[in-house]
């Protein structure tokens, strides 16, 4: 099975920690080649230290905020005049909790522009360099609320199914030049999202943060939360040449957790 990445450039969004970084180290020890997107430049040279080198490999980085789509182009433009890339991760932070309903309407329009928009941005700029090889990856790190909306996570679940229809979209349309599109759907994977979403339905229902981590255990089948690397490792396949016949899947990594098929 070939998963060699010798001679790839990866181009990982929020980067800096979480999915994001562990996805950049495990490209990193396949032979690619990373450049880390987030916009704390501090974190970002921290994470560069840590990612593994060999003579093929040349790490760097972009300091980008998703709140700021203009400087997001501006930068990308700047950089691939020197640096095609071949594979894209796309990941960013989700929305905060609460439910549909009583989310404001600004809630929604932030939360598409730093998914929808800026997943837009980073594909059309990538794309072209992609079209030219004949070869690439674009792989959408979301949520498995994809599969199946996720109580009191209104604004989060709204927006991810937004995010995995257009990456369903652009998969049908770039697989002709060699270029795949795929979703990797995390559930309880446990990073600094979730820890957050653990201590406020720790604080709404009166319990401790073990007991919220507890009842969630007992509803995934193999009886752990899960890691970042846990995501990373299918994020690292489907960027391999071995996944090349797979296209427009949505992956969940859960366990098991999610009901649907």
């Amino acid at each position: 099975m070939n998963t060699d990445l010798t001679g790839k450039r990866a181009l990982v969004c929020g980067s800096t920690q979480g999915i994001g970084k562990a996805s950049a180290i495990e490209l990193a020890s396949m032979g690619a080649s990373i450049t880390l997107v987030a916009r704390d430049e501090e974190k970002l040279k921290e994470v560069i230290r840590l990612l593994p080198v060999d003579d093929t490999e040349t790490h760097n980085y972009l300091v980008a905020d998703f709140n700021n789509p203009d400087q997001l182009r501006q930068e990308l433009d700047h950089f691939l005049k020197e640096h095609p890339v071949d594979i894209l991760v796309n990941n960013t932070g989700g929305p905060k909790g609460g439910q549909a309903i009583d989310a404001d309407v600004q809630e929604y329009i932030q939360a598409f522009s730093n998914h929808v928009v800026c997943n837009q941005i980073l594909a059309t700029a990538v794309v072209p360099g992609m079209k030219s090889a004949g070869w690439g990856r674009i792989i959408n790190i979301i949520s498995a609320s994809v599969k199946t909306p996720l109580r009191g996570l209104g604004v989060s679940n709204t927006i991810r199914g937004a995010v995995a229809s257009w990456a369903k979209t652009l998969s049908l349309e770039l697989g002709p030049f060699g270029i795949t599109v795929n979703n990797v759907l995390p559930s309880t994977s446990m990073t600094a999202r979730l820890e957050s979403l653990i201590q406020s339905r720790a604080e709404n229902e009166g319990k401790s943060t073990e007991e919220v981590k507890e009842d969630m255990i007992k509803e995934i089948p193999v009886g752990r939360i899960g890691t970042a690397e846990d995501v990373a490792v299918a994020v690292a396949f489907l960027a391999s040449p071995a996944a090349d016949y797979i296209n427009g899947i949505n992956l969940p990594v859960d366990g098991g957790k999610t009901p649907s098929l």
